[in-house]
């Protein structure tokens, strides 16, 4: 085992911590506003909702047998538009339009789990339709009588709280939302039997199933607590930039599998942490911010992205081999 590799197997998250500071400090030089309190404010308003992607991708790749939810901005943007729909054009109140919103969320994710684990449709081709499906979904409610898309943006201003208010110049989201999901999700995963269930179907199906779990219901809340995470995600969203678009989730898929993958998820399931994903979800959102900042063309980040993706695929197939490898 090269030295590289055992220090990717034993500080994998001190590494990518590492190769944060190295950026960070990059960027601070390089860039005049990096630093600047209006930007790190954004950056980390921003960060809460590609995270909540993130988890989910963390939690839905886990779960193996090609375990992957490209439909996972999709559901953000039909989760959105159920939100402004009720609320802004119907006239529901507020947070029943939010209860609503997120339920489509998790209704979504189940159906996707649905079709991959009962029907045994493979995951990539479930989502990709249901991509198209929810996206198409989430323009047609957006629509006026006249066929035209429309934002709406028309919300209360106590819908704001959540998405636009600092609490010693902290943003509120971070607080009340990101941080409570990261430290249940984190306990879910680590200390409770399903937990141990995920890895375990992740890891061998088979070898799940003859252990007695029970690899669909557990396959299907994977995908169930994705889709809640996404429709969470929606209502942060929208409190923050004051509009509910069919568009809010388009290019988000990417940049939450990336950050999975970065944080040490184990692209063919059964390994990555989520402390790994919020450590990736760090370095990936500041690295974007800079990217832009630096006035490099929005072509080359994604490209950059897909480069990212690719290497940390690599490094995690030559990391978990070895692993299995010594266990051997």
């Amino acid at each position: 085992m090269s030295r590289i590799s055992a220090l990717l197997l034993r500080n994998r998250n001190t590494v990518l911590l590492l190769i944060f500071l190295i950026m960070f400090i990059y960027f601070s030089l390089a860039t005049q506003d990096f630093l600047s309190y209006y930007n790190i404010l954004n950056l980390t308003k921003y960060g809460v909702e590609i995270g909540l992607l993130a988890l989910a991708e963390t939690i839905i790749i886990i779960s193996g047998k090609g375990g992957i939810d490209l439909s996972i901005g999709s559901i953000l943007s039909l989760s959105a538009m159920t939100i402004g729909v009720l609320a802004g054009n119907i006239g529901v109140n507020i947070w029943i339009a939010v209860v609503f919103g997120i339920g489509v969320g998790t209704l979504c994710g189940l159906f996707n789990g649905i079709l991959v684990s009962l029907i045994k449709i493979p995951p990539i081709l479930v989502t990709l339709s249901t991509m198209y499906i929810y996206d198409s979904l989430a323009l047609v409610i957006s629509m006026d009588k006249y066929g035209n898309a429309m934002p709406i943006s028309n919300f209360p201003q106590n819908y704001y709280f959540v998405g636009q208010y600092e609490i010693l110049n902290i943003p509120i989201q971070l607080l009340i939302v990101f941080i409570p999901l990261v430290i249940i999700l984190h306990l879910l995963l680590s200390k409770t039997i399903y937990g141990k269930q995920l890895y375990a179907v992740g890891s061998n199906d088979k070898v799940a199933r003859f252990s007695g779990i029970p690899n669909n219901k557990v396959r299907i809340l994977a995908y169930t607590i994705g889709g809640l995470l996404a429709g969470i995600a929606a209502f942060v969203m929208t409190s923050r930039i004051g509009s509910a678009r069919p568009d809010l989730g388009a290019n988000l898929n990417l940049r939450a599998i990336t950050i999975a993958v970065l944080g040490g998820t184990n692209i063919v399931g059964g390994e990555g942490t989520i402390i790994g994903t919020v450590i990736a979800i760090v370095l990936i959102t500041f690295l974007n911010n800079g990217l832009q900042l630096s006035g490099v063309n929005p072509i080359w980040q994604d490209g950059i992205l897909g480069m990212i993706l690719i290497g940390s695929a690599i490094v995690n197939f030559i990391v978990y081999k070895r692993i299995n490898n010594s266990k051997g």
